[in-house]
C-alpha cells in the first residue's frame, strides 16, 4: 500500500521551513533554549477547566518521563502521540505493508507527512482517553462550576488544550531538529529526567518525615543505616549513569581509506550503542500506550460460556492516580508501580514485591521478570526494524562510504566489498545494543533510580550525542571550509 491517497491533507498541515544558510552554534543554541523555556513554560500551566484541587499527579513516574509529560498540564500527552506515530509508521514499512522508497525525495517527505499527520490525530485521541478515563478532573465532572454552564463543553474545550500542547511539542521538534542541536524529542527528554532528579535529590536530602537529614537528625540507634537507605535511590541513579557513560565508548572500529586522499587512512566506528536509545523509547512508548489505552476496559466485561474472561486478560481498576492495569496477562508486560520517592521508600518496595495480583495470584518477583523480557524483546525488535528503515543497515552504509570516496583497505572500491565486511558487525551489534538497552532500563527501572532506568539511559545517551553534536558544530564555525567537504 502506498500512502499517496494522504496527499491531499498533508499539504493542509503547517511545514516548518528548513534554515536557507549554516545555522551558526550561537543560533543553534538560542533556538533549543527557546524550544525548552517554552516546553517548561506548558510543564507547569494547566488546561483552563481541570480542577486542580482534585488531580492527583503521583504515581505516573515512570509514563511522565519516558513520554516528558506532566499529567494535568498542557503537556499530559507530551511526546507520546509524535513517538506512537513513529512506531505505526515504521512497523507497517518494515512489514511491508506501506510502500516508501526513501531515496526518492518526495516519498520522503511524504512519509514525514504521514507520521506528522496521525501524530496531530494521536493527539487529540490521547487528550480524550486521559480525560473520558476520569484522569483529568473536569469543573463540573469533579466539582466546581462547568464552563459555559456545560459538562460537554468543559470537557470538549480541555481536550482541545491537551491535544494543542502535544501538537506544540511536535512543531517544537521540528525547529530544534531544523534551527537547533539535536531533536526536541531528546531535548525534551532529557530536561524532564534531569528535573525529575532534582526535585528527586532534594526530596531525599531534605524531607522531614523521609529524608536522609531527617533521619540522621532523628537520633535513633539506627538513624545512619535508615539514612543510607533513603539515600539507595541517588547511589543507583549515579550507577546506571556511569554504566551507561561506559558502554557509549564501546565501539569497533573497521579500517577505512581514502580514493583521493593516498595512505591516509581512516576509522568508521560502530559502536555498542549503535541504534543508540531508539530501541528503549519505542518500546517503553509501546508499553505505556498500551497502558493509557487499557483504561478503556475499566467496568467492561466479555463473557464466554457465562465466565468473564476479560479480568484474566485484563484488568483495569480504579486507584487514587486513575485507572490502571493490576492483574491479568497483560499486567505482566507493565512497569512496576514503585516510586522510591513514596511513603516508606525501600521497605514499602520490598513489601509490593511479596504481594500476589488478587485474580492470577501472579506474584510481583514473576511481574517484574516478565517485564524485563518483554521491554528486552521489544527492544531487540524496534533495533532490527530501526536499521532496516533508516539507511543504517550495511547495504546503505555501504553506498554512504562509497560515495564519500571510501572503500577498505587492500580490496578494491565496490560498495559489496564494503557492505559484506559490515554485515559481519552491524546486524550483530544492533541486537547485542538493543539487548543491552533493554535489560539495563528494565533493572534499573526495578531500582527505584531517579528519573527511572529507562530515562537515565536516554537522559546519557542524548547528552552524549549533544555534546558530540556541539563539537561538531564548533568545528564547522571554525573551519567552515570543511562543511563544504563533508557535504
Amino acid at each position: 500500500m502506498r500512502l499517496d491517497f494522504v496527499r491531499p491533507f498533508i499539504k493542509y498541515i503547517p511545514e516548518i521551513a528548513p534554515p536557507q544558510r549554516p545555522t551558526s552554534l550561537k543560533e543553534k543554541l538560542m533556538w533549543s533554549t527557546s524550544a525548552l523555556i517554552i516546553f517548561f513554560i506548558m510543564y507547569h500551566v494547566f488546561p483552563i477547566g481541570v480542577d486542580t484541587a482534585a488531580l492527583q499527579t503521583g504515581g505516573n513516574d515512570f509514563l511522565q518521563v519516558v513520554t516528558a509529560s506532566r499529567i494535568g498540564s498542557l503537556i499530559t500527552s507530551g511526546i507520546g502521540p509524535i513517538i506512537l506515530a513513529s512506531i505505526f509508521l515504521q512497523l507497517f514499512t518494515g512489514a511491508k505493508i506501506i510502500e516508501v522508497d526513501t531515496s526518492d525525495p518526495d516519498q520522503k517527505a511524504l512519509f514525514h507527512g504521514t507520521q506528522k499527520l496521525l501524530a496531530i490525530a494521536l493527539s487529540f485521541f490521547e487528550a480524550a482517553v486521559f480525560v473520558s478515563v476520569g484522569g483529568i478532573p473536569i469543573y463540573g465532572a469533579a466539582g466546581g462550576i462547568p464552563l459555559f454552564g456545560s459538562v460537554m463543553i468543559t470537557t470538549l474545550f480541555v481536550i482541545l488544550q491537551l491535544a494543542l500542547g502535544s501538537i506544540i511539542l511536535l512543531y517544537l521538534d521540528e525547529i530544534v531538529s531544523k534551527y537547533g542541536i539535536g531533536s526536541g524529542i531528546s531535548l525534551f527528554i532529557a530536561a524532564g529526567v534531569s528535573l525529575s532528579i532534582v526535585q528527586g535529590t532534594v526530596y531525599l536530602l531534605f524531607n522531614p518525615d523521609v529524608g536522609a537529614i531527617g533521619k540522621l537528625q532523628s537520633g535513633s540507634a539506627d538513624a545512619i543505616p535508615q539514612a543510607l537507605m533513603a539515600l539507595l535511590p541517588l547511589a543507583f541513579t549515579a550507577i546506571v549513569f556511569l554504566v551507561v557513560t561506559f558502554a557509549e565508548g564501546m565501539k569497533v572500529e573497521i579500517p577505512l581509506s581514502f580514493e583521493r586522499a593516498r595512505g591516509f587512512m581512516g576509522r568508521f566506528p560502530i559502536k555498542l550503542l549503535y541504534v543508540s536509545n531508539i530501541p528503549v523509547i519505542l518500546a517503553s512508548a509501546l508499553l505505556l500506550n498500551i497502558q493509557l489505552w487499557a483504561r478503556i476496559f475499566e467496568g467492561k466485561s466479555l463473557v464466554i460460556g457465562g465466565t468473564d474472561v476479560l479480568p484474566y486478560i485484563i484488568n483495569v481498576q480504579a486507584t487514587p492516580f486513575g485507572a490502571r492495569i493490576v492483574d491479568g496477562l497483560i499486567y505482566l508486560i507493565t512497569p512496576l508501580s514503585f516510586s522510591p520517592l513514596s511513603a516508606g521508600g525501600y521497605t514499602a518496595y520490598l513489601e509490593l514485591l511479596s504481594t500476589t495480583t488478587p485474580i492470577l495470584g501472579i506474584s510481583q518477583w514473576v511481574h517484574a521478570f516478565f517485564y524485563i523480557i518483554s521491554l528486552t524483546i521489544l527492544c531487540v525488535i524496534f533495533g532490527r526494524f530501526w536499521i532496516e528503515t533508516t539507511g543504517m543497515g550495511p547495504k546503505e552504509v555501504a553506498e554512504q562510504l562509497n560515495r564519500s570516496g571510501m572503500q577498505v583497505p587492500g580490496f578494491r572500491r565496490d560498495p559489496r566489498v564494503v557492505e559484506r565486511v559490515l554485515e559481519k558487525y552491524i546486524p550483530t551489534i544492533t541486537i547485542l545494543g538493543s539487548i543491552f538497552v533493554g535489560l539495563l532500563a528494565g533493572f534499573a527501572d526495578l531500582t527505584g533510580a531517579l528519573g527511572t532506568g529507562t530515562g537515565i539511559l536516554l537522559t546519557v545517551g542524548i547528552l552524549h550525542r549533544l555534546y558530540e553534536d556541539l563539537s561538531a558544530q564548533h568545528m564547522f564555525d571554525i573551519y567552515p571550509d570543511l562543511r563544504n567537504f563533508i557535504e
